[in-house]
């Protein structure tokens, strides 16, 4: 356990992140799985509508660095792999 004021500080910031990444990482997988679940239910305007969202919310954790920048950017291109094939 933490015994300096500063270590004791630091340590409430980190349980309020810890709590807050929880919750955009859960809300990013969320988005991710309903673009995947219209693919498969073969509903291309609903899975466009989805993509645009789940896009916003894996660049927006790649540049807080939630995830890596790179994995951002390779999980939007396969998302917008997976849209494209319906054609």
């Amino acid at each position: 356990m933490a015994n300096h004021a500063s270590a004791l500080k630091r340590a409430r910031q980190d349980d309020k992140l810890r709590i807050q990444h929880r919750a955009q990482k859960s809300t990013m997988r969320s988005a991710i799985k309903a673009v995947h679940t219209a693919v498969a239910a073969g509903d291309k305007a609903v899975a466009n509508e989805i993509l645009k969202v789940a896009v916003s919310l894996l660049d927006r954790a790649g540049r807080k660095h939630l995830i890596h920048p790179s994995q951002a950017s390779r999980r939007v291109s396969r998302l917008n792999t997976c849209v494209k094939a319906m054609a």
